[in-house]
């Protein structure tokens, strides 16, 4: 049968006419979905901005919808509703993205630091730690890490804590010392409690090697030494800490008195004490030159020379209790009785305030309008003393 040329003239019009029509028709959807995914995704965008979360997040959904493989809308949808507490459908947005095989890795990245914080503000924290890990090398390691490093501490994890502050400062990203030296003291401690206090001498010094400037190894070693008895190992870290951090020394200040009493070097351990209290007065210094000096008339002159220069409550506290807790005891003089009513009086002040309880302004007079937040009537009539 001869093929007839009068009909592929007739059909090649009609074919291409037919495809023209089709592309122009797939353009048109392609155009449309274009302009409804943006217009979706920028109402969201105001509804955020506004702070209407919940319709926010419907915007957000529907853009999902119109355009599925964008990754960006799927990242702010998972953000918002972590942020909402919903930390189930954050996993499972973070978790479609990672299970995308197109995804770029910069994005696989960034999608699997959003799943370890979903994991993390859940509280599922042995699930937030495999996720962070799996950042190793990444282009968020230090942020996972840093992350890990508070997940540690979280679960008192120290040796694990220890790793990843040491592969930060590795890093360049900052000094850890301090931290490093704080989880081996930890440890030291855990070891005291286990009963391996060879462990403990080993953890202290790693402490001290970290942070040779830090107070803790040094009372922690004290401590340690006068529990053992040893009252002179006792006083040499003490002393030690004494010189390297008097501030500190407060803490340790009546067990240093203690331990000097009973090893017989009372005398030594008073002159150190006046020194430093001559230079930074406190009560615990106070406290632990009475024990060494225990005379009633001289803990007056003391207490009273104190509260001059330092009107606390709680050297008003122990003049006062001193001068009533024995019979035949003088009382208070003129001038003692006004150092109490000084310290009372300043430590009075603060309380004498009235606070806003819409923002927690103070002031002292009362405002019928807050001068920090405008609110009308947020001040309760009374003084926080009274509260």
């Amino acid at each position: 049968m001869a093929f007839d040329l009068q009909w592929l003239l007739i059909g090649l019009p009609i074919a291409f006419a037919l495809g023209w029509l089709g592309s122009r028709l797939d353009l048109r959807q392609w155009k449309r979905e274009q302009r409804e995914s943006p217009r979706a995704y920028f109402k969201g965008l105001n509804l955020l901005l506004n702070e209407q979360q919940d319709k926010a997040i419907d915007a957000f959904i529907e853009a999902v919808q119109h355009d599925p493989d964008t990754t960006e809308l799927h990242f702010a949808l998972g953000n918002l509703f972590r942020r909402r507490g919903e930390y189930e459908r954050a996993v499972r947005v973070h978790e479609h993205l990672l299970g995308r095989a197109d995804l770029a890795q910069a994005d696989r990245d960034r999608a699997q630091y959003a799943l370890a914080q979903d994991f993390m503000k859940a509280g599922l924290f042995d699930r937030a730690e495999q996720a962070y890990q799996a950042l190793d090398g990444s282009a968020f390691d230090t942020e996972a890490r840093l992350a890990l490093l508070t997940l540690h501490e979280r679960s008192r994890a120290w040796r694990a804590a220890v790793e990843v502050a040491q592969k930060l400062e590795r890093s360049g990203t900052g000094s850890f010392s301090t931290r490093i030296a704080h989880y081996w003291c930890e440890l030291a401690l855990e070891a005291d409690a286990a009963q391996h206090p060879e462990d403990g001498d080993t953890a202290l010094r790693h402490a001290r090697l970290a942070a040779p400037h830090l107070a803790r190894p040094l009372v922690i070693t004290g401590q340690r030494a006068a529990r053992r008895g040893d009252l002179n190992g006792a006083l040499k870290a003490w002393n030690e800490l004494l010189v390297a951090q008097p501030t500190a020394f407060n803490l340790v200040a009546k067990d240093y008195a203690a331990t000097a009493l009973a090893a017989g070097q009372a005398d030594a351990a008073l002159d150190r004490l006046r020194e430093l209290y001559a230079r930074a007065p406190t009560m615990d210094l106070l406290a632990a030159i009475a024990m060494l000096d225990p005379a009633p008339e001289g803990q007056r002159v003391r207490l009273f020379r104190h509260l001059q220069d330092q009107p606390t409550l709680s050297a008003a506290q122990e003049l006062l209790r001193q001068t009533t807790a024995a019979d035949g005891v003088a009382p208070l003089t003129a001038e003692e009785t006004q150092g109490v009513r000084d310290a009372v009086g300043r430590a009075a002040k603060p309380l004498q305030r009235y606070r806003c309880a819409a923002c927690g302004f103070e002031a002292q007079h009362y405002f019928w309008q807050c001068p920090g937040c405008l609110s009308w009537d947020s001040y309760p009539p009374q003084r926080l003393e009274d509260l």
